[in-house]
């Protein structure tokens, strides 16, 4: 695995509460219908363009990716944590997880037909990004889908936001700007969703949910100078989904 300077820190630090976080978050779709209903989208706008893989990246103890599966989808679960790859394996025998890396997925050219990213760019330094997006590109087969989630920043003309998180320092990203980005790789938009706060969360930021898909004529996905500044192939860890 390639390695940002700053993943090992994240990787040790979700290690050490991968326990906790699987059992504080098991349940994290039950009362959350939106975002259900997103997930069901997302997986018939897959199964309708074919039969490829779903990679769930960031998955952490593998919830997701067990409702992925449930929803009809081949779907499989990479994380940077080794200790989360554990559990979940031992949660969901039936499913494949594995170690890796967002930035150098092990995953050949253009042969997913989907990628979830569910909260996983939150920890990724914003230079760092775009090679993150491009990657998630890369894999994706021509008309496969991609649904990314984040929290937003105040104003889409702000690129990034820093906030303050129990593992380490995280980012939340402009919808325009991250839309922008996945423009540039050839991954266009379909939908977006803008979640405003319960008064009782934690966090009084709105959420985004982006659906898009992968263009049958896509561009070079080589990562470049841009929105959130010049991305560095390889040289971001898949890191743990993260409520």
């Amino acid at each position: 695995m390639v390695e940002l300077d700053s993943l090992p820190a994240t990787r040790d630090a979700y290690d050490a509460v991968a326990t906790r976080y699987a059992q504080s978050f098991a349940d994290t779709l039950r009362d959350r219908p939106l975002e259900r209903a997103l997930l069901a989208a997302f997986a018939e706008s897959v199964r309708a363009g074919g039969e490829g893989e779903v990679a769930d990246l960031g998955c952490g103890p593998g919830h997701i990716t067990a409702h992925l599966r449930r929803l009809g989808l081949r779907a499989f679960g990479v994380d940077a944590s080794p200790a989360m790859i554990g559990l979940a394996r031992e949660a969901n025998p039936e499913l494949r997880f594995e170690v890796g890396s967002m930035a150098a997925l092990d995953i050949a050219d253009g042969t997913l037909g989907g990628v979830l990213s569910r909260s996983s760019i939150i920890h990724v330094p914003p230079q760092d990004l775009p090679t993150v997006v491009a990657e998630f590109a890369r894999v994706l087969a021509p008309g496969g889908h991609l649904l990314i989630s984040c929290f937003a920043t105040d104003d889409s003309a702000i690129a990034t936001q820093s906030f303050d998180h129990s593992v380490m320092t995280a980012y939340r990203w402009s919808p325009d700007r991250l839309a922008g980005l996945l423009r540039d790789v050839g991954v266009s938009e379909i939908a977006r969703v803008l979640c405003e706060p319960k008064p009782t969360d934690k966090r009084q930021f709105r959420e985004l949910q982006l659906l898009a898909v992968r263009s049958r004529c896509a561009p070079d996905v080589t990562p470049r100078s841009g929105l959130f500044g010049s991305g560095r192939r390889g040289q971001v860890g898949a890191l743990s989904s993260s409520e």
